[in-house]
């Protein structure tokens, strides 16, 4: 009978033996699959992180690069405005312009018959205060006589023989002045060419 105990108790040991070998292999699998899953779900973060920080960055780059875009909108509106204020008053300073011309050769006309009078003091006042004004609002003459033709700034009405040798090329007279309103041209000056 002991023999049969023997037995039996070594069958037992044997079946409990088993059966905790086959508790504990789901348990190690378990353990297996669960570093596993610790390492799958560690790259799924890994790999969520880089993610989210290229988003981050593509933010940023978008971010900067709308700044720069209102900064350069910002400075093109800015000097567009300047540049209009500039110009605003252009086309009434252009109409002002045949006013000096006559009183170019108002003064002109009084130098030659007048010398001291009180009609020709006033004239040249009205002048002075014409001349005064269009300074004022950027506005000053071409300079063209005895200078050599530019057809960036002259209008050559015609070409007559040269005075001297010195003036052969260069603008003998002047037809009518030239003006420039903040470096641009608003009329040219019309000359005679000497040749």
């Amino acid at each position: 009978m002991t023999e049969d105990k023997d037995k039996v108790n070594a069958e037992l040991e044997n079946e409990t033996q088993d059966l905790i070998e086959q508790q504990e292999e789901p348990a190690q699998e378990e353990k297996k699959e669960t570093k596993k899953e610790k390492a799958h779900k560690h790259s799924k973060a890994e790999e969520q992180l880089e993610k989210t920080e290229l988003e981050l960055l593509e933010l940023k780059d978008r971010h900067i690069r709308l700044q720069a875009e209102f900064d350069n909108y910002r400075k093109r509106t800015l000097k567009e405005r300047m540049e209009l204020l500039k110009t605003a008053s252009e086309s009434l300073l252009i109409s002002i312009l045949p006013v000096i011309d006559d009183f170019d050769r108002a003064i002109q006309t009084v130098n030659l018959e007048e010398k001291n009078s009180h009609i020709k003091e006033g004239v040249q006042l009205i002048y002075n205060k014409f001349q005064e004004f269009l300074k004022q609002n950027g506005v000053k003459e071409i300079e063209a006589k005895e200078q050599n033709f530019d057809t960036d700034l002259h209008e050559a009405i015609t070409k007559i023989p040269a005075p001297t040798e010195e003036l052969k090329g260069k603008i003998v007279d002047v037809i009518q002045k030239g003006y420039f309103l903040n470096d641009k041209v608003i009329r040219f000056s019309k000359v005679v060419i000497g040749e």
